[in-house]
């Protein structure tokens, strides 16, 4: 077998969290995210008790989607102008104060909601930036599983921390869950202050410009790009077709019988998530990557085929089932579509490209409820689901015809990789110089709780995984701007999806 024809197996969970940074990254992003989501649970509450209004209480939880949609792209790309570690450990510390404020007793409505604005705007940076700073941290190997964790412990943390924060709210009360979730921003911007790298700007000041048209240049690479743009318009479809039973979940348990409503939409509602879940992590773990690649178009189709006998209009519990196919379609890909996506972007343009496919989402995933939403006022609540899905089969099926061959891939990364190599040489040589500063940052505690029990060989950098004789071969064929041969060359040369 020739070296080109060499695939490595797929990444374990513990040679993922074998890697030093990615521990850090990934501990403070769970935090965050499980705080976040207490939070949303509780700002609702805490406004319907102060107000007595279901739609203020709304206007509360709508808000912390409203950035993305107003200038998710624009506050996106904010973040490649200073270091991704500086954007995170600072927006973390802006949300830690503001949400802290709207847990002050006697704040007004007003006030909690123009804070809950203000916080929410930190969001796009934020996940722009570690976004971006993911495919730094781990191998081209790695990184599909790493996308994969994340996504799965997004709806895990959905799942987990919405009825944690009901709970919290209506047994002690609403501001309890707001400290709490002051409090794990606090632990995020220290896990990332001492678990990450310094590394530098991607953007320098003397490069900098307008930043509309920075942004600007980001839409254009996805869209003006075939393969970025191929990607682009499978995921922005895809998400139309996924959200609708989550997003109609409360209207379609009282019409689709079998349980009582409330236990209904409980079931519809969590059978996504857990789809996302079982599919994020069973085929980005235990499927290689070339027949990762090969399930893009079949599953593509499958997404909204899963939802097409809604025309039947099945009980609730077959409803569930639907869902959870559908979402276990749409994460199996979901991470090989990011991996792509990351690797066939040039380095320095990881953040804006991040706020585009971002932006893409909640406009497609909001709309989709919306117009399926104003059709069922119209129409027979499963009709329009099942009609709905079924154009989305046609669709998929049409993308799938158009999809790009192997080969293109091969050559948009390759160009990416030639594209980068200046700004990735000049990178290493600044990380190389302050790397004695950066030594032992972590501090024993903090090492000694995320450390796995590990045989890694002395001398081995931080954030890094123990090297092995695979590393050797793939370093080797890693000269500067060399297109790197089979699927498994050294560390990503890329940058952040979606």
């Amino acid at each position: 077998m020739s070296d080109d024809e060499i695939v490595r197996p797929p990444t374990t969970f513990r040679s993922l969290f074998a890697v030093r940074e990615f521990r850090f990254l990934y501990a403070a992003t769970a935090l965050s995210l499980v705080g976040d989501y207490l939070a949303r649970a509780a700002i609702t509450l805490l406004v319907y008790q102060e107000t007595d209004s279901v739609a203020l209480s709304a206007a509360s939880f709508a808000i912390s989607y409203l950035p993305w949609i107003l200038g998710g792209p624009l506050l996106a790309t904010m973040a490649e102008r200073y270091p991704y570690r500086r954007v995170m450990v600072a927006c973390d510390l802006l949300r830690m104060v503001l949400i802290g404020a709207v847990a002050l007793p006697g704040m007004p409505v007003a006030g909690m909601l123009a804070l809950i604005f203000v916080a929410m705007l930190a969001t796009p940076p934020t996940q722009a930036a570690r976004s971006a700073l993911l495919p730094l941290v781990l191998r081209r190997d790695q990184l599909v599983t790493g996308l994969a964790v994340n996504t799965a412990t997004v709806q895990v943390a959905q799942v987990v921390g919405y009825p944690a924060g009901a709970a919290l709210a209506a047994l002690l009360d609403p501001r309890v869950a707001l400290v709490v979730n002051a409090g794990t921003f606090a632990a995020s911007a220290l896990l990332i202050t001492a678990g990450l790298r310094r590394r530098p700007a991607v953007v320098t000041a003397d490069a900098r410009r307008n930043l509309l048209r920075e942004t600007a240049d980001g839409f254009q690479l996805v869209f003006g790009a075939p393969v970025l743009r191929s990607i682009a318009t499978l995921v922005f479809c895809l998400v139309l077709f996924a959200i609708v039973p989550e997003g109609l979940a409360a209207a379609w348990a009282r019409e689709a019988g079998g349980v009582s409503p409330g236990v209904a939409q409980g079931l519809i509602m969590a059978a996504g998530p857990v789809g996302f879940v079982l599919g994020g992590l069973t085929i980005n773990r235990f499927v290689r990557e070339d027949r990762r690649h090969r399930l893009i178009r079949p599953f593509a189709v499958l997404a909204p085929l899963a939802l097409v006998p809604s025309l039947l209009a099945p009980p609730a519990p077959v409803v569930a089932a639907m869902a959870l196919v559908s979402g276990f379609a749409a994460a199996g890909i979901m991470p090989s579509l990011n991996g792509i996506f990351v690797l066939a972007l040039p380095h320095g343009y990881r953040a804006r490209a991040f706020g585009v496919m971002q932006g893409g989402m909640q406009l497609a995933q909001g709309g989709a409820v919306l117009v399926t939403g104003a059709l069922a006022e119209r129409f027979d609540l499963p009709l329009v689901v099942g009609w709905w899905s079924a154009a989305g089969v046609l669709l998929m099926a049409g993308i799938g015809m158009r999809w790009p061959r192997p080969d293109r891939f091969e050559a948009a990364i390759a160009a990416a990789e030639r594209r980068s190599a200046p700004a990735l040489a000049a990178e290493a040589a600044s990380l190389a110089a302050a790397e004695p500063a950066a030594a032992g940052a972590a501090g024993p505690v903090l090492d000694a709780a995320l450390d796995p029990a590990r045989d890694t060989p002395p001398g081995t950098p931080a954030g890094t995984a123990p090297h092995t004789a695979e590393d050797d071969d793939a370093d080797a064929g890693d000269g500067a701007g060399a297109r790197p041969r089979g699927r498994v060359r050294g560390r990503v040369r890329g940058s952040a999806g979606f």
